[in-house]
């Protein structure tokens, strides 16, 4: 069995928060070394290669000798591609490295199934891996177990290092399996005064370029963007996600989020949402929460709600929220669409009130990223 390097500790679970993984108490079972915890941070840095939509989480993860040198590495590249520990060993091998006795460093608990690929417990203890370090513990019952089948098999394991910085990169991914049901952003795109269009129904453009540019890099990061069936027969949207370069015209990104119309009338054979873009799905139903079934079933992780009023409103009465974009424009209607409809509040006592995240300033707007309500990793 490898002897982790010099300097061996205990490192609690970081103390970050990025408005999804939150500050908790250590989780860590055993001593890590500074070498350890320099390659799990480096393994956190290459999991953000991966896509941040799809089914499967971004994992990072680095293999070191005996004597602490780096090995290998490598990152899951997206569903269907192989997981991120069998890549290291695959890229340990390719530069001549023997991977037994070495210690793999990742940043999620070694899946224990076989689903598209098969399991990596399996993988590492064929490898002769000694020991593995990781820092968040799988939250899916299918996949979990890993670190009881490696210990089982005589590896020595140690989880939960770093376990907020690794929540945070697994992002909306960790919400979504926890909860069982898809991680769901409410975007609005307001004047000061909270209109989404002026009293004649013109809309564009409230927000300016640099908003919507950045509008369209988040559409290319999430799973599926929802609309209701007015917004979809009224604004005749495309729901496509542009490059950021040619966010007003017609370049589609590489990754297209499926496209769901929410509401019981038909979409026309001519509207844009039958164009090109991601599929087009239809949920014949007035319920949020028929709409996350239909999408769980399709392995949807990340939910954007873009529109309009009534369905934002609906899924916050539904208290199906996980976080708020907002986009905010220094322009003054006075009259017209708010961005949210009814919420059933009738007294300031019981307003839904938000914790900001982060802010950003984007040209002469202002993009606040939000949260309906502070989480714990315990409350997942």
């Amino acid at each position: 069995m490898s002897t982790p390097p010099a300097h061996p500790r205990n490192e609690p679970g970081g103390g970050t928060t990025d408005g999804i993984g939150t500050t908790g108490p250590a989780e860590v079972g055993g001593a890590v070394s500074d070498t350890e915890l320099a390659a799990l941070r480096h393994a956190l840095a290459l999991a953000g290669r991966g896509p941040a939509h799809g089914p499967n989480p971004r994992v990072g993860a680095v293999l070191l000798g005996t004597d602490g040198t780096q090995l290998g590495e490598g990152w899951h590249s997206g569903a269907g591609t192989p997981h991120a520990e069998v890549a290291t060993l695959a890229d340990a091998r390719t530069r001549g490295h023997d991977p037994r006795g070495a210690t793999m460093v990742v940043t999620l608990e070694p899946c224990n199934h076989t689903g598209r690929t098969g399991p990596c417990t399996e993988a590492l203890i064929a490898a002769g891996v000694a020991r593995v370090v990781f820092s968040v513990t799988d939250p899916n019952p299918t996949a979990a177990g890993g670190a009881a089948r490696l210990a089982g098999a005589g590896v020595d394991v140690v989880g939960g290092v770093l376990a907020d910085e690794g929540r945070a990169m697994l992002g909306p991914w960790w919400s979504a399996v926890s909860q069982g049901r898809p991680y769901v952003t409410v975007k609005v795109a307001t004047t000061l005064d909270g209109r989404v269009a002026a009293a004649d129904g013109s809309s564009r453009w409230i927000t300016s370029a640099q908003s919507r540019a950045h509008a369209h890099a988040l559409r290319a990061q999430v799973d599926a963007i929802a609309v209701g069936t007015t917004t979809a027969l009224t604004d005749d949207p495309a729901l496509t996600a542009r490059t950021t370069d040619d966010p007003e015209g017609t370049t589609l990104a590489a990754h297209q989020p499926l496209r769901v119309v929410v509401g019981h009338r038909d979409i026309p054979p001519g509207a844009a949402l039958r164009g090109p873009g991601g599929a087009l799905v239809q949920v014949r139903s007035h319920d949020p929460a028929d709409v996350l079934t239909a999408l769980v079933r399709r392995e949807i992780r990340h939910l954007l709600v873009e529109g309009g009023p009534t369905l934002a409103a609906a899924f916050l009465r539904a208290g199906l929220v996980d976080a708020v974009h907002a986009y905010i424009a220094p322009v003054l209607l006075g009259a017209g669409p708010s961005a949210v409809g009814d919420l059933n509040i009738s007294t300031i006592a019981d307003a839904l009130r938000l914790d900001v995240t982060s802010t950003q300033r984007l040209g002469p707007d202002v993009f606040l990223t939000l949260r309906t309500t502070p989480k714990t990793p315990e409350e997942f």
